[in-house]
């Protein structure tokens, strides 16, 4: 029987052979968690995987929707003790099944609407005008209140849940091309703005600027980079993912060519940025410069952690929960750096999360376009993380902190949420995070 893949890149028969079907995978993975299904766990989804290689499956509605609700998350590839890479036979068979399978109208023009959006940062300008109005006026509040929109379609619903507070001014700052190191330069560092990240969260990149000048490093930021890919890249649609790469690339190689390492603070954004020796590993101009640019990619908080602290920290008086943003834990594998981080910062209390590995369920556009599963997931990770007695929520990822400060809201427990470097930037600064009540 002929293969249900096609030719162009199908998952790798063995890496397949490397699943001995042991179960390890299963506590892990979230939507094995949620319902038990071993055609929903990652040995299931491998099992699909082998029977599409040997023509006795074929890719139909049914089989794309067991690949459709798996998160992404990679917790069974930090689970597998036979090192199992379900990361590249995931990424293999999404793009197969974007390519075979014809999603309904309803589907197609929604997702139309995420990937013509959210990778463009002048088109998100204008949508944020538009959201901070909504804000502003009270429209959110008085849309929320009166049921008006409960008369969206649920995807919808789930976009407006998740909604950050709007600053035009964060919205519509161009970060400088390059700032200097405070004192003696230790490194040369270059920054990954992000596209989402540089509209909704300039927050975050100001204070990853701050930390690392502050630090010594030398920021350069090249203004002509664009989206890095990491969004489609996650859902498949491999052959955007390699042009934005391209692109990016180019970027990097023309106004940042000379830095030490590619400073990044999206852990999404992260994991697919080294990942780019994979994605272009046929294009003969682009394969070598691509893992050689992966090669510098580190997340801040590994940046922070491999240089001795220059800058005086204040003390935060706060007591954090601290999530692991799956993209940071299980794709790239970095765990201890943020503790570390964090715990240069006295007076900072830093509480682990029971259940810490599973996902949130935020996952990319996961919680978009899955957003019954998300919110599942979202309330489990609220309902574990109200149990530190935390006053705030750190992570390294802004999906992530927009998913559980959603969740959080939704069970009435509104919390105060920082990302890691924002925690680092107010003990160098010795400013004050807020007074907020706790969360437990």
């Amino acid at each position: 029987m002929s293969p249900a893949f096609d030719a162009h890149h199908p998952p790798d028969e063995a890496l397949v052979a490397d699943c001995v079907h042991c179960g390890f995978c299963l506590p892990a993975c979230p939507t094995y968690v949620l319902w038990g299904r071993e055609t929903d766990s990652p040995r299931g989804r491998i099992a699909l995987i082998k029977g599409a290689l040997e023509g006795d499956t074929d890719l139909t509605d049914p089989v794309a929707r067991h690949f459709d609700t798996c998160l992404g998350c990679m917790a069974c590839v930090t689970a597998c003790p036979s090192g199992v890479q379900y990361d590249k036979l995931l990424g293999a068979t999404r793009p197969q099944i974007e390519r075979q399978v014809e999603r309904s109208l309803a589907d197609r023009l929604f997702r139309r609407l995420i990937f013509g959006l959210f990778p463009y940062p002048d088109r998100l300008r204008v949508v944020a005008l538009k959201l901070w109005v909504y804000q502003k006026l009270g429209l959110r509040r008085f849309a929320r209140e009166s049921g008006l929109l409960a008369l969206l379609p649920q995807r919808l619903r789930a976009m407006e849940a998740v909604m950050p507070p709007i600053s035009l001014r964060g919205a519509w700052t161009d970060a400088p091309a390059r700032v200097p190191a405070i004192g003696e330069r230790r490194r040369r560092v270059g920054l990954l703005l992000g596209c989402v990240q540089r509209v909704f969260f300039d927050d975050v990149n100001a204070a990853t600027i701050r930390v690392l000048t502050a630090e010594g490093c030398e920021v350069v930021i090249p203004p002509s980079q664009g989206c890095c890919g990491a969004l489609m890249l996650h859902a498949g649609l491999e052959e955007d993912a390699a042009a934005m790469a391209r692109r990016f690339i180019d970027a990097f190689d023309t106004e940042a060519a000379d830095v030490d390492a590619i400073v990044i603070n999206s852990a999404g954004c992260g994991s697919s940025l080294k990942e780019y020796g994979h994605l272009l590993r046929d294009d003969p101009r682009y394969a070598a410069r691509a893992q050689a640019l992966a090669d510098k990619c580190k997340d801040i908080a590994e940046l922070l952690a491999e240089m001795e602290p220059r800058a005086a920290r204040h003390p935060v008086p706060l007591t954090v929960a601290y999530h692991d943003a799956c993209h940071l834990q299980h794709a790239q594998g970095v765990t201890a750096e943020p503790r570390q981080v964090l715990a240069t910062i006295p007076e900072l209390d830093v509480r682990e999360v029971p259940e810490a590995g599973i996902c949130c369920g935020s996952a990319g556009i996961y919680n978009l376009v899955e957003p019954t599963t998300a919110s599942s997931l979202g309330d489990r990770k609220a309902s574990n993380i109200r149990t530190t007695g935390a006053e705030a929520v750190v992570s390294s990822n802004p999906g992530c902190l927009l998913q559980i400060a959603s969740r959080l809201e939704q069970a009435g427990v509104p919390a105060r949420t920082y990302h890691m470097v924002e925690l680092v930037d107010a003990s160098i600064r010795g400013v004050s995070l807020g007074t907020d009540a706790d969360i437990g």
